[in-house]
């Protein structure tokens, strides 16, 4: 199994940015694609991003299309989800998804790794 950790996550001011990284052990996963989850207080874990290890195909959910941008480094084996214009709707925990199905639906189901999770709040 692969080992996710987070990092990056803080507080920052509606309008601002940061950037999350999730490095990657344990395992080659290339022939995965690696995802970010989120989940507020009260509500589902819900998807935010999704990039494929092989062909770089990138996915967004349409809350933040336009904002956020998910890459990755492969030398690093780490996976980066950039947040620009965040918004305080955007205060959740967020976490990295790994070894996840490529052809899925990135349903929180068809990944097999997951981080800790990593705090992002947004003040207005």
């Amino acid at each position: 199994q692969v080992q996710l950790v987070e990092s990056g996550g803080g507080l920052v001011q509606a309008g601002g940015s940061l950037r999350l990284s999730c490095a990657a052990s344990g395992r080659s996963i290339s022939n995965y694609a690696m995802g970010w989850f989120r989940q507020a207080p009260g509500k589902k874990r819900e998807f935010v991003a999704a990039i494929t290890w092989s062909i770089d195909n990138t996915y967004y959910a349409d809350s933040v299309k336009g904002r956020f941008t998910i890459s990755r480094d492969n030398a690093k084996n780490t996976v980066y989800l950039q947040m620009d214009g965040l918004k305080p709707e955007d205060t959740a925990v967020y976490y990295c998804a790994g070894e996840g199905d490529p052809l899925s639906d990135f349903l929180p189901e068809d990944f097999r790794s997951w981080g800790q999770g990593i705090q992002v709040t947004v003040s207005s």
